[in-house]
């Protein structure tokens, strides 16, 4: 969470000339906004609705920006283990005032929350990723240049 995948997602679609899907904007754009189906439906399904998001975006082959929580749904893990999966870390310092009043259901305590639930992903994150990018400093133009670049010779 807050680590600029959305940002550089797209970033990096645009350089490579691919479509971009941003899973948690499908899913708000289908089921509403992010802590209503918390609210209403439970994580669970909104879990699934993620996972459906991600499938489609996978099956399109294009740059996908997913939410941070998807790894923590099997099936989920299983489609992103046959992708590229770059894996964008973020410092509990830069994430700070990042999420700074934002409305993201999983953090009740602010970084605090943040820093537990990271702990909870980081090894489904690591087993996933194919490569590992920190985007605590570094201007995101850049670190999306960077991706851009390693990617054109993946694809």
């Amino acid at each position: 969470m807050a680590a600029g995948k959305s940002k550089i997602g797209r970033r990096v679609a645009r350089l490579l000339g691919m479509p971009f899907s941003d899973t948690d904007r499908v899913v708000v754009s289908a089921h509403g906004p992010i802590p209503a189906i918390f609210e209403r439906e439970g994580e669970d399904a909104f879990r699934e609705y993620e996972r459906d998001a991600v499938a489609r975006a996978v099956a399109k082959r294009s740059v996908v920006s997913l939410g941070g929580g998807a790894v923590v749904h099997p099936s989920t893990a299983e489609l992103l283990s046959a992708a590229t999966v770059v894996y964008l870390t973020v410092s509990p310092e830069a994430v700070r005032s990042r999420i700074a009043g934002s409305n993201r259901p999983l953090l009740t305590d602010g970084v605090e929350s943040w820093e537990r639930i990271f702990a909870e992903r980081k090894p489904l994150y690591e087993r996933l990723a194919t490569a590992t990018w920190d985007t605590s400093t570094l201007p995101i133009s850049r670190i999306a240049d960077e991706i851009a670049h390693w990617a054109k010779g993946r694809i």
